[in-house]
């Protein structure tokens, strides 16, 4: 009788748990309506009466020079943005509730919309405008630019999602801006992996940074980037390239990883005491007029007129420790974003160092401009192989390439001299 009793009651048991699950389905599928309810009664009443007139599509308004601006904003985009959390008023603090939708638009542009609302994003996020305030693209909205973007530009208030999640690249805001340089990293390594892998691929701001972009021939800064990510790549090249750190100083990693790409040598101009670029005054164009004087004829500074402008630079330096740093870079940011994978990277020593390298054709000289970008000025490709030049252009000298036949007819002078002394007092001696 027992026997009976146990595969009954285990079929009761199965029985009531199979109805208790399908009754807790149920609850949670009749209950979805209310979760939904809950979460758009976060809200404010203020927030869900400004919502309740701009949840409305095809709502807009005209601006001073005739464009439409929407106002539509759509109440669960909003919930599921960002700034869910913060109310109407936080931001659009101005606006009268008496007045408001009755009056002319009292912007002009959606720019000089944006301009406005800017003090509204500080208010919340001080550490990223100040990165934004030292950025070349603040230093170019400031020079008077009505291009250069704006926290609107980048970011939609409204809908905003965390920044952490995967994008593909295409969604990346840079491209409405750099269209020809986004077009070239998506069909190059880093973009190709960015479609396959996502996020665990690097996109613009992994190397450029969102807020705090500098210009990218400038600096140290992108090639620290790619060694960041890149950490063995001192100790792999240290297999096959010799001086792999002077390689590493004095050419752009682009160089020899875009093998296609067109390239020249850039002479910039140092502080040699605090290691930092020269910057042009604001006001005070000294660089650009210096090299045009120096450069009448306007076919490139001569090793003359080189010296002369670094002398110049020199006696406005307190400790006339201003020095040319040349690197070997690729000639455009589109061709700095045509990477290829490593084993079809450049590893021919002959692509530079032989006399006539195509990478020592074009030489310019630069300095940082007052708004963040490069001031360039062309100069002579005889400069890299004249003997007048050694001083100004040292620590830049490419065996073969940049050759100087005075110096090594002064070297054999120096081989022989040291084999014949050696000589002459021994059959003396003898």
């Amino acid at each position: 009788m027992n026997a009976m009793r146990t595969p009954l009651r285990l079929g009761c048991r199965r029985a009531f748990g199979s109805i208790l699950r399908a009754s807790l389905l149920a609850a949670i599928v009749a209950l979805s309506p209310l979760t939904a309810a809950a979460k758009d009664n976060e809200l404010s009443k203020e927030d869900q009466a400004c919502l309740k007139c701009h949840d409305k599509p095809g709502l807009e308004k005209k601006l001073g020079d005739g464009t439409a601006l929407s106002l539509h904003i759509s109440t669960q985009a909003y919930l599921d943005s960002m700034h869910a959390a913060t109310s109407c008023a936080d931001c659009h603090a101005d606006i009268d509730d008496k007045t408001h939708g009755k009056t002319p638009a009292q912007y002009k542009s959606r720019r000089e919309l944006s301009l406005s609302m800017r003090d509204s994003c500080r208010d919340c996020h001080k550490k990223k405008f100040t990165q934004y305030e030292d950025s070349v693209h603040a230093a170019v909205q400031k020079a008077g630019s009505n291009r250069a973007p704006l926290c609107s530009d980048c970011h939609e208030p409204h809908t905003q999602k965390s920044v952490k999640a995967s994008k593909p690249a295409e969604a990346a805001p840079c491209a409405r801006c750099h269209d020809e340089i986004h077009k070239a990293y998506s069909n190059d390594v880093h973009g190709q992996l960015r479609a396959a892998k996502g996020k665990d691929a690097p996109g613009c701001a992994d190397c450029h940074r969102s807020h705090e972009v500098q210009a990218a021939s400038l600096g140290d800064t992108l090639r620290d980037t790619c060694l960041a990510c890149h950490k063995d790549a001192a100790a792999q090249h240290r297999d096959w390239l010799p001086n792999t750190q002077l390689h590493f100083d004095a050419i752009s990693c682009a160089a020899c990883h875009a093998p296609q790409a067109a390239r020249r040598v850039n002479l910039r101009l140092y502080d040699g005491l605090s290691g930092s670029q020269v910057r042009e005054k604001v006001g005070v164009p000294q660089f650009e007029s210096r090299a045009l004087a120096a450069d009448s004829a306007r076919v490139g500074l001569d090793e003359r007129a080189l010296w002369s402008l670094l002398n110049e630079f020199n006696r406005d330096s307190s400790q006339g420790k201003v020095v040319l740093r040349g690197r070997l870079e690729v000639s455009s940011g589109a061709d700095a974003h045509r990477l290829t994978r490593k084993q079809e990277a450049l590893r021919d020593c002959r692509a530079c160092h032989q006399a006539g390298a195509a990478a020592f054709q074009s030489v310019s000289m630069t300095v940082v401009g007052p708004d963040g970008r490069p001031l360039r000025h062309g100069v002579q490709k005889e400069v890299l192989s004249s003997p007048l030049s050694v001083q100004s252009v040292r620590g830049f000298y490419a065996l073969g390439a940049t050759r100087i036949q005075l110096l090594d007819q002064l070297l054999l002078l120096v081989v022989l001299g040291s084999i014949a002394g050696p000589l002459l007092h021994m059959t003396i001696k003898w």
